[in-house]
Parts: C-alpha cells; structure tokens; sequence
C-alpha cells in the first residue's frame, strides 16, 4: 500500500468561500495512504492559496442521515480508508469554511489585557466614574494588586507556558469569550471594587476585620498560595506535552491526585478570597459564572482522560471538586 496512490476527491459541504468561487467543485488530489489528513489540507491551499489549513474541516461524504465527524489533522488516510469498502482506492472528502481564524495565544490575551487596563481607570481616575475622589483604603490597594497581578500572570502564562491543542479558533468567538473577562471581571469589577463605599473611610471599611492589616495579609497569603498552586499544575501539564505535539500522559502529583483539573480548582479558590475579602457582588457574579464554566471543561477533559487511558487513569479522581464532582 505504501507505493500506491489515492485519488482524492474534494467537495464543498456548504457554498465555497467568496475566494473559491472560481473554483471548480470536486477537487482532486493525488497522495499516498501514509500522508495525513493535515498533508490533504496543505494540498488543498495549494490549489486554493487563500483556503488557509486552519479554515479547512475535512469530513468523510456523508451517507445517509449520519453526519460524519471532523478528521483530525494527524489521522493516515490509511486508517480513513480501512473503514471503507475493501480495495478501494478512491476516497470522497467534504471540507467546509470555518471562517477566519485567530490563533488562541492571540485571543487569550485579548481576553486577559482587558481586566488589565480596565482596572487602572476606575483605581487611578475615581473621579471620572464617581464624580468623587476616593481615598482607597487598605483593602482596595491590595485587591487592586492582586487583581492585576493575576491578569499579568495569566498573559504570562498564556505566552510563555501554555501549549494549544488547537492552533485556531474562529475570529468572530474572540467578542463572546471576551466579554467574559472584560464586562464582569473588566467592567463590573474594577466599578463595584474602587467604589467611596470601600474607601478608607466607609462604614463598610472603617473599625472593622477588612481594615485589619493582618487579617488582610492572611488572605493575601492564601490568594498567593493558590495563584502559585494554579501555575504549579500548568507547568506540570506543560511538562507532559512536547512542543510541537498533541501528546498527553497521566497527570500526577501535586493536586492531581484528588481531581483532573486542579488548575481550575486553585483559580476558583484564589477568586474566592477576594469574594470574602470583598464581599463584593462583582466578585461573586464573576466567580460564580467562571466556576461554572470551569467546572463544565473539567468534566469534559475528565471524561476524555478516562476514555483516552481507561483502567490506567485513577479511579477515585474526580473532576475538579475533590471528593464531590
């Protein structure tokens, strides 16, 4: 099988691109049952410069009422043609626009830059949005720290640690997930915190535990702790996949011994002592809408550990909350 060729005929599953329009629909492609279903794509651009690999979803043709899934990139076509028809030679490919791309380091630090420069207008410029000055007190110098130190951290991280399964995603999703960060942890956030009713002379501030400097300090400990512990587990999952690969391995070690995502766990409870430090309902709004999606990716990457390793991967693990979920 090695030495012989395949005949690749390419469909359009919906109407081509404006850029493709003079283009004749099926295309062929000559290619060898080693190559991948990413070689197919390249060999599409080459006869579509402007279809870039990352707008590309290649699927089987259709049969029936079945909806085929996606072909991964580094899927042979070798093992797409086992599960056809014997002997054959001939595959029939649909590919469909995804749209323009972005590429995720890009987006998440769109996302991330937002609470990052928001922040310093409400903190430094009171009276633009409260028609005021605001002495801060100790608590919001130290909110307003660490807020931005966690942002700064998670540009960082996006730049220098993580590493994407996906190289792309489509450039219209980067308005959603950043009104995520920018509306309620931007926006909300940095109004309700560095608000006169957190000033240093508020009732809400004034003669009680939230204008103790060591009561303070301990929490800012406890945050520090588990913005270190967020960063522990994602240069330990960075450790388990080379560049320039989708390899995965069992994560083990600290936090991963009680849940499949103690990232997620550790970023939950750093945004939980700023809720108690606070008692700000921005700061509950944003954590309680960021746990939930968390916790949904938790259980959608701890159902794929177990599919991917079966008996290998431990079985008491949960999710991302130890001992529940």
């Amino acid at each position: 099988m090695s030495s012989s060729k395949l005949t690749i005929y390419i469909n359009s599953s919906k109407k081509p691109p404006s850029f493709a329009r003079n283009v004749s629909f099926p295309l062929t492609i000559q290619a060898s049952p080693e190559e991948t279903v990413g070689h197919v794509k390249r060999k599409i651009q080459a006869k579509i410069p402007k279809f870039h690999p990352s707008r590309q979803r290649l699927t089987l043709k259709p049969t029936g009422n079945t909806k085929p899934p996606s072909l991964s990139d580094e899927t042979k076509l070798q093992d797409v043609l086992a599960g056809l028809a014997p002997g054959s030679s001939n595959l029939e490919l649909e590919v469909k626009d995804l749209g323009p791309q972005l590429g995720w380091k890009t987006v998440f630090v769109v996302e991330y830059a937002g609470p990052l420069l928001i922040h310093p207008f409400f903190y430094y410029l009171p009276r633009l949005f409260y028609g005021t000055d605001v002495t801060h007190s100790d608590l919001q110098r130290l909110v307003f720290t660490m807020i931005e130190a966690h942002f700064a951290k998670r540009i960082l991280e996006t730049l220098f640690v993580h590493r994407f399964s996906h190289g792309t995603m489509p450039f219209f999703n980067i308005f959603k997930n950043s009104g995520h960060y920018h509306i309620l942890s931007g926006l909300f956030l940095a109004y309700d915190l560095y608000r006169p009713s957190f000033s240093v002379s508020s009732t809400y501030i004034k003669n009680t535990w939230r204008n103790d400097p060591q009561v303070l300090w301990v929490c800012v400990g406890l945050w520090a702790f588990f913005e270190l512990s967020n960063l522990l587990t994602h240069l330990h999952l960075r450790s388990l996949r080379p560049s320039g690969t989708k390899k995965r391995a069992i994560p083990t070690g600290y936090g991963f011994g009680l849940v499949s995502c103690p990232n997620y766990l550790f970023e939950t409870l750093g945004w939980g002592v700023v809720c108690a430090m606070t008692g700000s309902w921005a700061a509950y709004l944003f954590t309680t809408v960021g746990t939930g999606q968390m916790l949904l990716w938790a259980l959608k990457k701890h159902a794929a550990y177990k599919k991917e390793f079966g008996k290998a991967y431990p079985r008491g693990r949960k999710s991302m909350i130890p001992f529940l979920i």
